[in-house]
């Protein structure tokens, strides 16, 4: 009943936010963002907990500050994200700025693919759709399968709308097949700052283990890909901002899972210095450390409660 109750209420904030006019949506993004972060829920606290890793000088008042400004940030990107099927590709073309897109453009230029490797940071579906429309070039990517399956289909379906092509996350299924679109030049996106597997690579990030995942370390050895991180963030304009930071190489030595770990933690250097630089764009509302990991694990080996 739950699942069903989600799906339905999905449904109707993409129907509605679509609808309203463009102000309207916005200050509505505005109260849902300071109402919940009032209310201190489990993903505002830990939101909070995640930021006092990335600003570990900031003192309680400005970590609700801060936190605050996440909830907007994170709820833009929602208001963004329902109504971005309606906006005219002119409009899209002109909701992003990137620094050093050379790196981009070069990488498909020169016909040998490109990974791009993103942290939750601002709008990755605009991004998405922004590289479709304004590069003229297909992008493929991959999302978290999530409950209820209704829910599911329509990211699907909304990504599809945007002009990308998505694939689940089923593991080697999904690998081969972004293989296949690197190797004919392709250009790939990946969500890559949180491990969603049991395969993923454990990180020194801000200055604690976290696990992040190989998936696009080992595509570009596999592919002989590009590998480029990428950093976005909000201002004060309606135009999302974003850097593409330095191709991440391949390293000549090693065995394979020793390149990936090193590949990876440049890919997570990269990360940390984007989030740094704008930490109230970060939408990492879940455990990410494996501090935090490890507590919960225990209770629930244990039969206890987190």
């Amino acid at each position: 009943m739950n699942e069903r109750l989600a799906g339905v209420l999905y449904g109707a904030g993409w129907g509605a936010v679509k609808r309203l006019p463009e102000p309207a949506a916005r200050a509505l993004g505005r109260r849902v963002a300071d109402r919940s972060w009032r209310r201190r829920g489990q993903g505002v606290r830990r939101l909070e907990a995640n930021l006092a890793r990335v600003v570990p000088q900031a003192g309680p008042a400005e970590l609700r500050a801060l936190s605050r400004a996440g909830m907007r940030s994170y709820l833009r990107y929602w208001m963004e994200s329902f109504r971005l099927p309606v906006w005219s590709k002119e409009r899209i073309r002109d909701s992003f700025a990137g620094e050093d897109m050379h790196r981009l453009t070069d990488g498909l230029d020169s016909g040998r693919g490109v990974v791009l490797a993103l942290p939750h940071m601002g709008n990755w579906d605009l991004a998405g759709a922004w590289a479709v429309t304004a590069l003229g070039t297909p992008l493929t990517t991959v999302v978290e399968r999530l409950k209820p399956d209704s829910v599911f289909q329509r990211f699907i379906a909304h990504r599809e709308s945007l002009g990308l092509e998505v694939l689940p996350h089923t593991g080697g299924a999904s690998f081969g097949k972004l293989a296949r679109r690197l190797r004919q030049g392709g250009l790939v996106a990946l969500v890559a700052d949180r491990d969603l597997s049991a395969s993923g690579v454990e990180v020194s990030f801000f200055g604690e283990t976290a696990r992040m995942p190989a998936g696009p370390a080992m595509l570009a050895q596999q592919t002989g890909a590009l590998l480029l991180p990428v950093s976005l963030w909000y201002d004060e304009t309606p135009v999302m901002k974003g850097h593409v930071h330095p191709p991440v190489p391949v390293p000549d030595s090693g065995t394979r899972a020793e390149r990936t770990a090193v590949m990876t933690q440049s890919v997570a250097d990269r990360f940390a210095a984007g989030i740094a630089a704008h930490p109230q764009d970060w939408h990492m509302l879940q455990r990410l450390w494996l501090r935090d990991l490890e507590p919960r694990r225990a209770a629930l080996d244990g039969g206890g409660t987190v």
